[in-house]
Formats: C-alpha cells, structure tokens, sequence
C-alpha cells in the first residue's frame, strides 16, 4: 500500500518517497528541559513515535533524531527577555545545568513508561555549540547574518522563500505578539542566531565575544545537520513550531547549505484540556504523574493521546481517560478471547470461519494508517473485530490469525498487551485448582479462587463443562 502523509509545507497529502530508497531520516523537535514535559508536549512527542513505528513497520530503516534543548536561550516569542530555563534557575536557586540535568533525566524516564522506542540520537544543545557557530559563520560569510556588536542576526529579506511554511510575508511581519523590535536589527522579523549577555547564566567565550549563547533556532538546524546531514526526510513537531520556529530553521538551514532541508513537514494540533487551553493558573497543565496519580496506567494516557488524529484538536479529560481505559480492557478482552479460540476452548466450530474478516479488517488498518496515520479509522478494527470474537464467528485458524494482525497492531501503536503468557499459565493453574476444588466440593477454596481472579482483573465463566476466563 501507498503510504500518504500531510507535508505542512505544501498544504496537502502526498506520497511518501524517501530520498534514499528504504530509509528514512527523520528530525523530531524535542523538549526544552526546565521542566517536566506535560500531557501536550507529550501528544506531540507521541505522534512521532506513532510515526517512526509506522515507517518501521512498513519496512524502513528509520533514522530518528530527537534534540534535547538544555541551553537558555532567547524566547521564540521575542528577542528579547528572560528564557525559560534561566527563569525556572532562579525560581528555584539552582544552577541550570543542574534543573537541565534532572528534567532531562525525568523525560527518558516518562518515554521509557509510554512505551517509546528509542531514538538514534538524542542530542543536546550544550554539546553542539562548536557545529552551531560553524553555521552562524557560514551565514555571515553568505551575507544571509550580520553582526551587531556581539550579537549575530538572520537577514530574513536575504533569503526569498521566507514564509513558505508559514504563510507569512516578510513585508507584513512588523512588530507584534511574536516580534520585538530592535533598533539594531534591520528589520524586526530577522532573528538571532547569537547573543550576547554577560547576565546570562549560560554562555560560551567565542570570537563574537566571552558571554554568547545561541539563538533557539540555530540549536535544531545545528543538530539535524551534525546527526542526519543536510537533507532530511522528515522534520516533525507541534504546531506551535511552525512559525517562528521551524520557518526560521528552513531559512537559516537552506541559505546555509544551498539545498532542501527536510521534504516533508509535519506537526500535530495542540491538546486541549476540558475543552480549553491548559494553563497553569486553571491548574490543568499535567504531567505523567498527575495521570498516575487518578489511578490511571501509562498505557491508558499513550491511549488516549494517540486515539484522535494528531492534525485534529484532540481533548484531554479524566472522562475521556476513563473511557480509553475500558476500551483498552476491551481490547486485552479481546486478545483472551483469541487465544481460546486458537486453542479450541470456544469460538466457531469451523477453523475458517472469519478468516476472510481478519485479513480484511487486517487490510483496513493498513489502509487507515497509511492515509496520513489515521488512527481513529485504524482502532476501529479492532473493535469490529472483538465483536465477532465475543460472537463467536470465528474459528481456531482465524484466531491464529488475528493474533497475528493484533501483533502487527502492537508494533505499531504499541497499546496493546500481547506479553502476558506468565500470567496466562498462573491463570490456567488456578483454575485447574479451583476445578479439583469443585471436584472436591470444598466450595471454600473454589470460591476464594473465583475471588483472588477476579481481585485480579480475570473474569471466570462456566460454559458446559469448561471453564473459560477473560479480562474484565
């Protein structure tokens, strides 16, 4: 099947087409680590992952490059004020290598419970200072910088493509939400590559001056370049990212190597929180642990982030994860269910029966993940399929089958829970114990079995003779 993905840069769908046959090279904006990643940034980060699992699954070798921003630097919003990181090291009286150290730390730790896979590279900003200025000399040299004291600007009128992914036009980008004016600059949408502040906490000495830091943009470009080369498959982030971020690193990127910087553009819409902005004076702004902390799992969020297609606004509630909890006991429900029916406990006296439904649902996931990851169609499936499980329409070979499909949806959405075959034997054991049990009228210890399973999450049902178990 052909693979159609939405490239922001040319406002439609197309084929994907990597430009190395068989593998991909891809760039995913990271966290900015002066705190821990909320439940937004990690829809975003969650719709890479879907990504990169996807490609794999389709047989490419993926290249997955996510940066790490561990430097303070000048805000996206403006060229001017504090950033983040150095604010967050005053808050706490801490020195912000330290609060980068830390948050950075927490981050693999909430990857590792979502069930990311890992990237090739997880690089950071302070590592990369040496390739950044390269860049930022490249420019100067190039005419697209100029240098204003100790401060290095990107002539944006140098560079005519300016505002392709945006929509934006130099000629109306004046000061404003997004745009701080400067009398040293020569227009107010050009944007710092360097800055200087002998303030600042974090600085490198450099022949621009001792106290320089680097402008957000030029960190990514930087990166990308050193880990991926100048031209990549797949760039990816939030939609905040577009502009001025991911327009300032096209135009700093290609009017330093002279050539295409990533052919494909991608970013998910924004998460919304009981149908709102989350913001930290409405106290929604949550993280992996305030989701634990209701009594939800990792599994459950990693559902419920990924369950609405990421270029649609996608709503946060503790109703919503409540729902994707019942539909993930659904879905392990469903795995249980097979298994018997693979093994003749119940299901379709046929073998066959279904089979021709597996392989079309199992073609319709395909479908729905290869049009631009469409994963609301593509957890359909699965539903339809649980219903003719519980109907018992199908047979032992198409069980066998769909378990197969089921593996295949795992790898890549990684919501199921297919690596239960410890407990499956601990379950069989019991039951095996509670039928002796019954065979012994000691009604007790058979009642106290049906009580320890169910505390456990596994339901018994007695159907002629046989005893059959599934999750609740």
């Amino acid at each position: 099947m052909t693979l159609r993905l939405y490239n922001s840069l040319t406002k439609q769908k197309e084929t994907f087409t990597p430009i190395e046959p068989g593998r991909v090279r891809m760039y995913n904006c990271g966290p900015t680590v002066y705190g821990r990643a909320h439940i937004g940034n990690l829809r975003s980060f969650l719709f890479a992952d879907t990504l990169r699992r996807w490609l794999e699954h389709e047989g490419y070798d993926v290249r997955q490059v996510m940066n790490i921003t561990d430097v303070g630097h000048i805000l996206a919003d403006a060229d001017e004020g504090e950033d983040k990181l150095e604010a967050q090291a005053k808050k706490e009286g801490k020195d912000p290598w330290k609060i980068s150290a830390e948050h950075t730390a927490q981050f693999f730790a909430d990857l590792r419970a979502l069930g990311f896979r890992e990237a090739a590279v997880y690089p950071k900003a302070t590592e990369h200072i040496p390739e950044m200025l390269e860049m930022v000399d490249g420019l100067v040299a190039k005419g697209h910088a100029y240098r204003t004291g100790d401060n290095v600007y990107f002539d944006v009128a140098s560079f005519p493509r300016y505002g392709r992914l945006s929509g934006n036009k130099v000629e109306d980008l004046e000061a404003g939400a997004r745009i701080d004016v400067l009398e040293e600059k020569r227009h107010p949408a050009d944007f710092a590559l360097w800055k200087s502040d002998a303030k600042h906490l974090m600085k490198w000495d450099s022949h621009y001056g001792p106290h320089g830091f680097p402008g957000w943009h030029i960190e990514c470009s930087a990166m990308a370049r050193k880990h991926l080369g100048d031209h990549i498959d797949i760039h990816t982030g939030g939609e905040d990212n577009i502009f001025p971020h991911h327009e300032c690193e096209i135009a700093q990127s290609e009017a330093f190597t002279g050539a295409p910087f990533a052919n494909y553009w991608m970013h998910a819409k924004f998460l919304q929180v009981d149908g709102g902005k989350m913001s930290k004076s409405l106290g929604n702004v949550y993280t992996l642990s305030d989701v634990e902390a209701h009594g939800f799992r990792p599994r459950d969020l990693r559902f419920t982030l990924i369950r609405g297609h990421y270029r649609q606004p996608l709503n946060f509630t503790w109703d919503i994860m409540a729902d994707s909890a019942r539909a993930l006991e659904k879905l392990d429900d469903l795995v249980t269910r097979l298994r018997r029916i693979a093994a003749g406990e119940e299901g379709a006296a046929d073998a066959g029966a279904g089979a021709e439904l597996v392989a079309e649902l199992s073609a319709e996931f395909s479908r729905a993940m290869n049009d631009d990851l469409n994963v609301p169609a593509a957890l359909a499936t699965l539903f339809t399929l649980r219903d003719h499980a519980v109907q018992e329409r199908l047979g032992a070979d198409a069980a066998r089958a769909a378990l197969e499909f089921l593996a295949g949806v795992q790898d890549a959405l990684g919501v199921l829970d297919l690596a239960d075959a410890a407990v499956d034997a601990d379950v069989e054991r019991l039951i095996a114990e509670r039928a002796q049990a019954r065979v012994d009228k000691d009604w007790a210890r058979s009642d106290a079995i049906r009580d320890e399973l169910l505390a456990r999450g596994i339901v018994l049902e007695d159907k002629g003779g046989v005893t059959v178990w599934r999750r609740k």
